[in-house]
């Protein structure tokens, strides 16, 4: 039995008409449309249709050009929607799909043969028919809204570079000569010349265009990040776990092991014991002073109550305190450029951390939800995440991002937040999670178990408060133990 393709087309020949009945008969072919049918007897229509969709499209309206949004999108809009230019204009019905045929020149030199006989608009074609008027809103306009044209060349700008963007104009320039669209091409070199500062920004409308063409472009990737944690952190309770210890001593305490721990978590391993030479004694190991002075140089930060009490008004002040706190805590450490922006993408495993020209516009834009929560630990959480996302350094980003939380919760009067050894894993997760997955809720629940512990510890005497961390398995490795909490008889949890 000679095998039939999954979409069979009924010709005008008398012949194949007649062959194409009987297998409609003989129960081998269904019809799905006019002239269109399928040897799928299980799939519906719509789905048949959706899977085959631009070999029906090629089939029916050769040298028709996929164009308007479809050719930025690549696909139907949500509403089953798929605009060609072709030459008439007529609005098309197929199972699950709306065709709109839109009269117009076909396919022009930089346009690209597409599936079956089609072709589709080039980028700089596709930007031009996206910015002729629509007369229909929303997904059945043939158009883009214009907030998200701005957002697409903002994009290429953030991800290619300047220069892909003036190359875009230049093929927009040559489709104006050969296709017409003057006067969508002055609008694409006023956006264009918007965004790179060459031209006046007064009609932008995206958010993150107005932001570059300003000079603070940031990253819209991460400001979504930062949106999901702020609407969780503001429609969120939170327990005041005040400081009861106030004390030099109790401070000092407190210090050494959030800076111990903290350091611990980056890989700067040290035992207990020769981390108290380093901080209490001095005692620097010749073998590795760097590391024992990103240990001091934590110390020496949280230890400053006057400094851990500050908290920033404005995103000058903010900038200020990030940048000299991290000159402070990796002091020893001068190739890393110590309270200086970082002039070189980082990253961390699969995670690509903001570019380096985005990091005061992306911490600009966090900041602005920062100061809109009020309570003190959920400005903590939402000022750690936003530092250690952003990445604003060559080295030492964990580490301040963790010192800017706990100036949150000094400033605020409540208990520091510590990380201990055996809680490393269960942090390093709940961030990742948010980063990656946008879930905010294992982070937060992460902190406020790491601050209910941190509460339960007298850091008031050295010893006791040693003792109580290490009955609690704070430094053992994850996997060796679970973190244990000591009880308190005033416990607010």
């Amino acid at each position: 039995m000679t095998p039939i393709s999954e979409i069979v087309f009924s010709p005008s020949e008398n012949k194949e008409s007649q062959r194409i009945r009987h297998l409609v008969r003989s129960g081998r072919l269904k019809k799905i449309a006019s002239k269109i049918y399928s040897s799928n007897l299980t799939d519906s229509p719509e789905k048949i249709v959706r899977n085959n969709l631009y070999e029906i499209l090629g089939q029916k309206y050769p040298n028709a050009v996929v164009s308007h949004r479809t050719a930025l999108e690549g696909k139907p809009t949500p509403d089953g929607v798929v605009f060609l230019t072709y030459r008439y204009t007529r609005k098309i019905r197929l199972p699950g799909v709306t065709v709109r045929l839109l009269q117009g020149r076909g396919p022009a030199t930089a346009d690209m043969p597409f599936v079956g006989k089609l072709h589709i608009a080039s980028t700089a074609r596709a930007y031009l028919e996206n910015l002729q008027t629509s007369r229909a809103r929303g997904s059945a306009a043939k158009s883009l809204p214009r907030k998200e044209i701005e957002d697409r060349l903002e994009r290429i700008c953030r991800v290619q570079g300047e220069a892909a963007l003036n190359d875009l104009r230049d093929r927009a320039r040559n489709v104006l000569q050969e296709i017409g669209m003057i006067e969508e091409f002055r609008e694409l070199d006023v956006i264009i010349g918007a965004i790179l500062k060459t031209k006046s920004a007064g009609g932008l409308e995206s958010s993150a265009a107005k932001a570059r063409a300003a000079g603070h472009a940031y990253d819209p990737d991460r400001l979504r990040l930062f949106e999901n944690l702020f609407s969780e952190l503001k429609s969120g309770e939170f327990k005041s776990r005040k400081e009861p210890h106030r004390e030099v001593d109790a401070i000092r305490n407190m210090a050494f092991f959030e800076a111990y721990f903290s350091n611990y978590i980056e890989g700067t391993v040290f035992e207990i014991g020769q981390a108290e030479d380093i901080v209490f004694a001095n005692k620097i190991p010749q073998s590795r002073p760097a590391d024992a002075h990103d240990i001091m140089g934590t110390f020496i930060v949280v230890s400053n109550i006057n400094e851990m009490s500050r908290a920033p008004d404005s995103f000058e002040s903010f900038s200020a305190s990030l940048r000299s706190r991290h000159q402070r805590l990796l002091a020893g450490r001068p190739d890393q450029k110590p309270g200086e922006f970082k002039s070189e993408t980082n990253r961390a495993g699969e995670t690509v951390f903001v570019e380096p020209d985005l990091v005061r516009g992306t911490l600009n834009s966090g900041f602005e939800f920062y100061r809109a929560l009020e309570h003190p630990l959920a400005r903590a959480m939402f000022m750690m995440f936003l530092v250690s996302e952003v990445h604003p350094f060559n080295d030492g980003n964990g580490r301040i991002a963790r010192v800017m939380m706990n100036a949150e919760l000094v400033h605020g009067g409540l208990r520091r937040i510590i990380i201990p050894t055996v809680f490393r894993d269960d942090y390093l997760t709940a961030l990742r999670v948010l980063s990656r997955q946008n879930r905010p809720q294992p982070y937060i629940k992460a902190l406020n178990r790491a601050q209910e512990f941190s509460f339960r510890i007298d850091f008031s005497d050295y010893k006791t408060a040693r003792k109580a961390l290490e009955k609690a398995n704070a430094f053992k490795e994850p996997g060796e133990g679970l973190l244990a909490f000591p009880e308190t008889s005033d416990d607010p949890v």
